[in-house]
């Protein structure tokens, strides 16, 4: 329930507090003086659109706090999920719009984001403007009100589910199809490159090995120049070398240490460094044979080389990505090998998806045929009450294939009069009787709405005399089990508030100022007459009025 609105800086209005209360809450004022502005806050509260005109002249920025309590469990779960926590049970939502176009938007003190205020402002309030009056000329929002009633969310997502998957499977076996035409052309074409990749028989890291040997190969003579001095170095070859030097040094040492035992150790290691250098140079030569044996290595591995630098060109960058390429080619080879046991199965799968959503489908269509019946008795027995007893409604369910919601196309048609054929609502139905048939419709939803705060603005637009009355007591009757908020210029819906605010307007230092103040029994009296009979109240308009409010 709206406990309290404040707004600041919001056209006409400079700056007013609203304490609201359960029960039918009604709105007055002269045209003008800004009751719709109220709404227009109230919107804002709900993430609707907003417009820097709205912005007071003069002022930077436009405020409007929003008190509610006992918010239904929707509420409470979407907060909760969004990491927000109520405080004594209340909801305290605020927005700050400036000139600049900047929004800021609280949630009990915390920051939050437009569309999620948005979201949670869907199952706070409910508005119904007399433009919404006009969405029954749009058939496509028809189906909404019978599924409402029906209670059918919870089907119409698992539908949803159902219908997606046929959809994406739909999808795949129609690409599947598509390329039947080229199936041996790809073929033939996977089955090169399947072909060439395998013969290249490619290592990871192997252009990388290729390289390094390439640029030893590359520089083959000064190496084996290089070795060769090393080896005479070490060996000698016209006088003697490192090895047969240090060979005498070790057969020096050990008769030393024959004789003096501590210099064995001495000894050792000059004896072990000399198998050491042996070893070297034997190495040394090994390596020497080598580079002289392959003579041919250099040409193979340039040929190598290119062969790997061609396949990179056409199917990655390195031998990772050729080698995914390869995987990939060989699974599309082996389904197109296979096309149609492939295109069976999934055909297969296709169809039983598109049963199990037909299914579902049909199940909707039943639920809404007989819902449909439902409506019409309902919606016409509030009509009839509305003053408008001979009016016919019929719900006309025809099958339209599957669609997002299911295979029904759903249209309210009308006849307000005897004799008269039903026909689309744009035909026939003029502004009275729409308003009348949105709130005849909006009751028999009532039950199934948990909203707790329902607005009507202007909805007696185009009714007068007892029209007006029902219309009043109908609203009466909606506020019984929820809190309602009517914008009205019929005295008698006026008559039937709990709580009745006079909005009026002033002139004040050359400014316009709006003030908004709930009304007393004397207050309501003139309030009332005012509305009966003009400016000039008389003491017949005062009767009236205050028989409208006693017979109430």
């Amino acid at each position: 329930m709206l406990n309290s609105l404040f707004i600041e800086n919001i056209a006409v209005i400079e700056k007013s507090e609203i304490e609201l209360f359960s029960g039918l809450n009604i709105l007055t004022g002269e045209t003008g003086a800004g009751k719709s502005i109220v709404i227009d806050a109230i919107n804002a509260i709900l993430g609707k659109r907003t417009s820097r005109e709205l912005i007071r002249n003069g002022a930077e920025i436009a405020t409007v706090y929003a008190s509610f309590s006992e918010v239904n469990d929707i509420v409470k779960q979407k907060l909760d999920d969004n990491g927000y926590s109520l405080e004594d049970d209340e909801l305290i939502i605020s927005r700050t719009m400036s000139v600049s176009g900047k929004n800021n938007c609280r949630i009990n003190g915390r920051p939050a984001n437009v569309s999620f205020l948005k979201e949670l402002g869907l199952n706070l309030i409910n508005i119904h403007g007399q433009h919404e009056s006009y969405e029954l000329f749009s058939p496509e929002t028809h189906i909404k009100y019978i599924d409402n009633l029906a209670g059918n969310s919870e089907l119409i997502n698992e539908y949803k589910e159902k219908y997606k998957n046929y959809k994406q499977l739909k999808k795949q076996l129609n690409d599947f199809l598509k390329s039947e035409s080229n199936r041996e052309q790809r073929i033939e074409v996977l089955g090169f490159q399947v072909e060439e990749l395998e013969n290249a028989d490619i290592k990871i890291g192997e252009t990388e090995e290729l390289n390094e040997e390439r640029r030893i190969l590359m520089n083959v003579e000064k190496v084996t120049s290089e070795l060769h001095k090393a080896k005479n170095i070490l060996d000698g070859s016209s006088t003697s070398g490192v090895t047969d030097k240090l060979d005498d040094v070790v057969t020096s040492l050990q008769k030393a240490s024959d004789l003096n035992p501590s210099l064995s150790e001495i000894f050792n290691r000059i004896n072990d460094l000399y198998y050491e250098l042996q070893d070297c140079s034997n190495e040394i030569s090994d390596s020497i044979d080598e580079i002289e044996e392959n003579p041919y290595r250099l040409e193979e591995i340039e040929q190598r080389l290119d062969l790997l630098n061609k396949l990179s060109r056409k199917y990655g960058k390195d031998e990772e990505e050729i080698l995914e390429f390869l995987e990939n080619a060989k699974v599309e080879l082996n389904k197109l090998l296979k096309f149609d046991e492939n295109a069976g199965e999934l055909k297969a799968l296709c169809d039983k998806s598109e049963s199990e959503a037909k299914a579902l489908a049909d199940r909707l269509s039943d639920v809404r045929k007989n819902t449909a019946e439902e409506f019409e008795k309902k919606v016409k027995k509030e009509m009839a009450y509305l003053d408008m007893p001979n009016v016919e409604i019929v719900v006309s369910v025809n099958n339209c294939g599957l669609g997002e919601i299911g295979q029904d196309d759903v249209e309210i048609l009308i006849s307000a009069n005897p004799g008269e054929d039903p026909k689309p609502v744009s035909k026939i139905a003029s502004g009275g009787e729409l308003s009348r048939m949105m709130l005849a419709i909006k009751t028999v939803l009532a039950s199934t709405d948990l909203i707790d705060t329902l607005i009507f603005d202007e909805v007696d637009t185009g009714v007068s005399g007892s029209a007006a009355q029902k219309v009043g007591m109908k609203l009466k009757e909606v506020s019984k089990s929820r809190q309602v908020i009517c914008v009205t210029h019929q005295a008698q819906i006026a008559a039937l508030a709990d709580s009745h605010f006079l909005i009026s307007k002033s002139v004040r230092d050359n400014r316009t100022y709006t003030d908004i103040k709930l009304l007393n029994y004397d207050g309501r009296l003139n309030e009332l007459a005012r509305i009966l009979g003009g400016v000039e109240i008389s003491d017949t308009a005062l009767a009236h009025a205050e028989k409208l409010m006693n017979d109430n």
